[in-house]
């Protein structure tokens, strides 16, 4: 009775059969350097921009309704520790969703910058350089 135990290591033979099958896998694969470099365009900055932009507006619309909404409804506990920790909680709560209405809206700024730099730049540069003349 040869059944494999599947906590049993396994043979010899076994990784060599691994070690093929990932060499196979591996020549399938086309090569990173023989794939043209593709930039993105100003579309795509623009897109994203747009995209930051709303979902800055929507986390501004949140945040609002957050504040608003503890502004009417303080938390009252009678006991100090649950009062503590109410009100830990709710600062962290409110804190989150502005520091994500922020983020996206500095997203949107920067993409907006990016889209208004391609637009105003003549010839494509090369990845490589990132703006430095030779």
């Amino acid at each position: 009775m040869d059944t494999p135990n599947p906590h049993q290591a396994p043979e010899a033979s076994e990784p060599t059969k691994a070690v093929d099958s990932t060499k196979a896998a591996d020549s399938t694969k086309p090569d990173a350097s023989a794939l043209p470099s593709r930039r993105k365009g100003p579309l795509s900055f623009l897109s994203g921009a747009l995209t930051a932009g709303l979902l800055s507006w929507l986390c501004l619309g949140l945040s609002r309704r957050m504040v608003t909404y503890y502004a009417l409804h303080p938390p009252n506990y009678s006991s100090a520790i649950a009062q503590s920790i109410a009100t830990a909680l709710k600062t962290l709560i409110v804190g989150m969703a502005f520091l994500s209405t922020f983020s996206f809206g500095f997203i949107a700024l920067g993409l907006m910058l990016v889209f208004g730099r391609s637009l105003l730049s003549g010839s494509p540069q090369d990845p490589g350089t990132h703006g430095e003349s030779p």
